[in-house]
């Protein structure tokens, strides 16, 4: 899984699986242009990765913004002058019961995680078109199965999938593949801070955990975006890849 020469713009770089992507895509050569909106632990970041000797920019950027999404893909551009993966991992999750979701809270869970994709995409299609890259969008096991207390999360991730599906039917004969990771019970930040309802019913929370018995971390998801991203996946377009500890088999 080589990126030697490739460009990769990761979006949520700051923490969790967006960190440990951009650390692995770094680790097999590829440049990177990080971005999120946690400025400071994302110029972290990008400083861990330009000491170990990878070329690495970064910009901070709300991404439920078109316009931001739009300044990303450009300023990959002015850096890089080409681009090969983009990777959609950034995203947010909030639990409640039905009644409790503002319009508010569901708003901005559809821009941040399902509207960004479709932004960055648009805006980075052109580029990956005459580079005949890929894509590697980060859903979730709520967009294959759903789970309670998480409307709002599942109708966003299931859109991603769909999404995904449908690029990589429009774009696979012209070059650009494009697939999706759904990931169960992974530790990172978003999953500590994870807090159920008051009420919340265990045994409907029960289903939502790991066949396995244990959450395993972000660099076992790194490792999947790392291959669909790559040339070892050059036949492979349109999926929704589980990495769950068999979650959705349950």
């Amino acid at each position: 899984m080589e990126f030697t020469e490739k460009v990769a713009l990761v979006t949520g770089a700051a923490s969790g699986i967006g960190r440990a992507t951009a650390l692995r895509l770094a680790a097999g050569g590829a440049s990177l242009y990080l971005a999120d909106i946690d400025g400071d632990r994302l110029a972290a970041v990008a400083a861990e990765i330009a000491a170990a000797g990878s070329a690495v920019a970064h910009g901070v950027a709300d991404v439920a913004s078109a316009a931001a999404c739009q300044q990303l893909v450009a300023g990959v551009m002015d850096r890089f002058g080409r681009l090969d993966v983009l990777c959609n991992i950034a995203g947010i999750a909030r639990a409640s019961h039905l009644a409790e979701v503002s319009q508010e809270q569901w708003q901005r869970m559809l821009d941040v995680n399902l509207s960004s994709v479709f932004y960055l995409s648009q805006a980075a299609m052109p580029h990956l078109l005459e580079s005949r890259g890929n894509i590697v969008n980060m859903a979730s096991s709520a967009g294959l199965v759903g789970q309670a207390y998480n409307i709002a999360y599942c109708a966003t991730k299931g859109g991603v999938v769909l999404m995904t599906k449908a690029l990589a039917m429009e774009f696979a004969s012209r070059g650009v593949r494009v697939n999706a990771i759904c990931p169960g019970g992974i530790k990172t930040p978003l999953t500590e801070h994870f807090a159920l309802p008051e009420g919340a019913d265990m045994n409907l929370i029960m289903r939502m955990l790991p066949l396995t018995g244990a959450m395993e971390g972000p660099e076992t998801v790194a490792e999947a975006v790392a291959f669909l991203a790559s040339d070892a996946a050059r036949y492979i377009t349109g999926v929704a890849l589980p990495v769950d500890g068999g979650q959705v088999v349950g």
